[in-house]
């Protein structure tokens, strides 16, 4: 179905919603690629004048990607709560930004509301947003979530405890968790990039975090962060599972390269809630989303990366995650340009997962041939922290030395922090505190505790 706009005596005419929705986002070097960008201010401008008539109903009629070519499309119309929707079924895209930004639109009822948004309204809505809307709206929604520890709360930070080794060496990972735990990281979870794909190396790293967090008694969950796959072979070999984890996409081609489908998911989240691991929760899935990933497989369907992202959180929805982060950043230039376009992108994915329903982190990062630095990154971490994210990551100095990119390190949490009054989970505080790590005010302790490497690395 065409769209069209007078704007300035100049008729401008949208063969369809996807180059709608795609000629309103604000420019990024990935739509450019994709061919799907504006072509002008004149015509990202007609095409939000557009976005913001448009009924929201018009998103479960005129869907981006049909029906019966992708699963993603499937699992989002068949699971649209129409209750839940009714409430602001008569609005429009730019009546649905006023009443989010309006007192009535509080953490209670957008939290009731969740089921009945599609990412295609959620990402319809924010390409309208500025910046402060998509701040100030997430800010509103807190999602909780408990496995050993309870993630989400307000007033609180939790930290991904990231200890990536480039060769999976056992002593250097755990130095590096020891380092971060000493420095109030890894309340998320203490979470391995394994450097390979061998599932034994794998098996032999969740020995390592399980004796580790069972020595010292840490109210936290580990995840090895190898395929889906990977993870139900690890399950069968009776290795400490706590969390599963999978990057997905926000099409079925996207995940297909990723060599899952929604069958495998459901399969791997009923392993791992089979073993019941958790003390507080049983939220045991981990989805890691990131925009550009559709394009770079070939599989983004003619549809702007943002909306993608947003559809690949719907996919993340359908499997109550205890973790969702949006590795904005990681792709690189060819998808995100700059410091700017990572900062536009770290909050529309994190206010859409927030509207969706979703814990939402944020790996904040730039990869070292992007336009972009660590004071980009202090930008985008401070703001992040405004909006109420759940989680950030915690990376030794920054610099993950086996995925080669910049992110976020332990002092950054300690800023973020400090500087907007933000605490860990509330089970992880006390830990730190009877440990000795933090004392009764939540400062770092004069006399820090004293951690060993655990036993398993002995000889």
């Amino acid at each position: 179905m065409p769209y069209t706009h007078d704007l300035g005596g100049t008729r401008h005419r949208f063969a369809d919603l996807r180059m709608v929705m795609a000629m309103a986002s604000p420019h990024r070097s990935g739509d450019v690629l994709a061919g799907v960008a504006a072509t002008s201010a004149e015509q990202r401008v007609a095409a939000r004048l557009v976005l913001a008539d448009l009924p929201l109903a018009t998103f479960l009629a005129d869907l981006v990607i049909p029906y019966e070519a992708d699963e993603v499309t499937r699992l989002i119309i068949d699971s649209h709560d129409a209750a839940a929707f009714a409430a602001i079924a008569h609005l429009t895209v730019g009546g649905f930004r006023d009443w989010l930004l309006s007192d009535a639109a509080d953490g209670a009822t957008l939290a009731a509301l969740a089921p009945g948004l599609t990412p295609e309204m959620v990402a319809a809505v924010t390409k309208i947003m500025r910046n402060q809307d998509l701040i100030a709206v997430a800010r509103k929604i807190r999602v909780v979530t408990r496995f050993r520890g309870t993630i989400g709360l307000p007033g609180r930070l939790s930290v991904r405890l990231q200890p990536n080794h480039p060769t999976d060496d056992p002593a250097g990972i755990a130095a590096a968790i020891l380092d971060g735990l000493l420095l109030g990281a890894g309340d998320a979870v203490i979470g391995i990039n394994p450097a390979g794909d061998s599932v034994a190396a794998a098996h032999t790293l969740l020995l390592l975090l399980d004796e580790l967090r069972e020595a010292y008694a840490i109210p936290t969950q580990s995840c090895v962060l190898t395929h889906v796959t990977n993870t139900l072979q690890l399950i069968e070999a009776g290795a400490p599972v706590d969390l599963c984890f999978q990057s997905i996409g926000g099409t079925e081609a996207t995940n297909r390269g990723f060599g899952i489908d929604l069958a495998l998911l459901a399969e791997a989240q009923a392993a791992t809630l089979a073993l019941g691991r958790g003390t507080l929760g049983q939220d045991v899935m981990y989805f890691e989303t990131g925009q550009g990933s559709a394009l770079s497989a070939g599989a983004h369907h003619g549809v702007d990366q943002q909306t993608l992202e947003a559809r690949a959180q719907a996919v993340a929805r359908a499997f109550r995650p205890l973790l969702v982060n949006s590795v904005v950043g990681f792709i690189g230039p060819e998808y995100l340009y700059d410091g700017k376009q990572i900062l536009r992108a770290a909050l529309e994915d994190h206010c859409c997962g927030k509207l969706l329903g979703l814990p939402m982190g944020l790996d904040i990062c730039y990869t070292n041939h992007a336009e972009a630095d660590q004071n980009d990154m202090d930008g985008i971490l401070t703001l992040a922290g405004v909006a109420g994210v759940n989680f950030i990551m915690g990376v030794p100095g920054a610099d993950d030395i086996m995925l080669n990119y910049q992110s976020t390190s332990f002092h950054d949490a300690l800023y973020l922090r400090d500087v907007l009054g933000l605490r860990p989970a509330p089970e992880f505080e006390a830990w730190l505190l009877s440990s000795g790590i933090t004392d009764a005010g939540g400062r770092l302790s004069a006399t820090p505790a004293r951690l060993a490497l655990p036993a398993l690395l002995d000889g």
